[in-house]
């Protein structure tokens, strides 16, 4: 699975765009910039984006290719971001630690995501905020994005009930309308979550 994704990164052109995603954005400019955790952050959008908002961005993701291309882009908007290269499983996040964390089309196999989300809620100070985007497993079909196998998709009520330790004030599943470079395009069935930690 690393090879996809150093051979997806590898192409000169941003695959999802430079532009942060849609709902994401709209999240974090109702927020007060503090420390922000982008896990699977991939070419870097959503970290330049929240950098150039005043954030202080902590960003990883295992392909080696992705953290060129994100700190590219950091470069070409004047701003710095961290950026780790490794899996979810490997990833040490100290607890009590950020202000936000954002979720955006991270897909995982539910063993690897279920205990990742849990250190990803830890990772929050009180108050902290969490942000998610996920494809729904009735996204399974289209050709708008994401995984192809309902093993890396999720279910309304199996994410909602992760989701522990946390003030659930948005959970929703929608189709809406993507256009995030080549492979995020056209109507998706995602699910949507803002949460804040008890």
């Amino acid at each position: 699975m690393k090879e996809f994704w150093n051979e997806r990164y590898s192409d000169q052109e941003y695959v999802y765009g430079k532009e942060p995603n849609q709902f994401f954005k709209r999240a974090l400019d109702r927020l007060n910039p503090g420390k922000l955790l982008l896990p699977a952050e991939g070419e870097g959008r959503n970290a330049v984006y929240a950098a150039n908002r005043g954030w202080d961005v902590f960003a990883f993701d295992y392909s080696e290719e992705a953290k060129q291309k994100a700190l590219a882009l950091a470069e070409e908007s004047g701003v710095n971001i961290q950026y780790e290269v490794s899996s979810a499983e490997d990833i040490s996040l100290p607890e009590n630690e950020f202000d936000a964390a954002a979720l955006v089309f991270v897909h995982f196999p539910k063993e690897i995501f279920e205990p990742f989300l849990q250190n990803v809620i830890n990772s929050l100070k009180s108050g902290g905020i969490l942000i998610m985007e996920l494809y729904s497993e009735k996204q399974l079909g289209r050709d708008s994005g994401g995984p192809k196998s309902k093993e890396m998709l999720f279910n309304y009520d199996e994410l909602r009930a992760l989701l522990t330790g946390v003030k659930v004030d948005l959970f929703e599943e929608k189709e809406v309308q993507l256009t995030e470079g080549k492979y995020h395009r056209g109507e998706a069935v995602v699910i949507r979550a803002i949460a804040t930690k008890k």
